[in-house]
């Protein structure tokens, strides 16, 4: 049974480490350290294994070596929906918005059902403070979810546009 990456809790075996008298014993590192992802010749061809190395990656928060990966896996097979999904990911974890714009567009014109892409892509916008580009996409992802979440971000850019002179409270409805 695989476990969620943020459930597992690597040991590290600690022979020849360490204090004299806990030779062998395995030690739990917990939550604060963890072990990085191994690449090994062969894996980046495989779109899977590029996809849980850079998955794995991302949840250890480290965008930089997840995009370094995707943008190898990519080269092969530039248009994997998973693959370009996590890319999206790393450039919203990086704050790098337009690059992130760019890829959550090619998204959701690919898959318009895709929530979280269209989600991602008004958060991306609002961001960038173009909440009126950004009001479409986050009311979309609301009604097609429910989640309050999405509905809390709706009304947050509603509120930012009649803030902002963009428009009325009363023209947004």
């Amino acid at each position: 049974m695989e476990q969620h990456p943020h459930e597992q809790h690597p040991r590290q075996d600690t022979e020849g480490v360490g204090e004299p008298g806990h030779a062998g014993q395995h030690v739990d590192l917990g939550e604060e350290l963890r072990v990085p992802a191994m690449v090994f010749p062969g894996q980046l061809s495989d779109p899977a294994s590029a996809y849980r190395l850079a998955w794995d990656l991302l949840a250890q928060r480290a965008p930089r070596e997840a995009l370094e990966l995707l943008d190898a896996a990519l080269t092969s097979d530039e248009h994997n929906y998973g693959l370009r999904t996590l890319r999206a990911w790393a450039y919203l974890v990086q704050a790098r918005l337009g690059p992130a714009e760019a890829e959550l567009r090619w998204l959701v014109e690919t898959d318009p059902s895709d929530v979280w892409a269209r989600h991602a892509l008004g958060r991306s916008l609002e961001r960038q403070s173009r909440y009126a580009d950004a009001l479409p996409h986050l009311r979309l992802a609301a009604a097609m979810t429910g989640d309050p979440e999405h509905e809390t971000a709706v009304l947050r850019v509603e509120r930012r546009l009649a803030e902002t002179g963009g428009t009325s409270y009363d023209a947004l409805r």
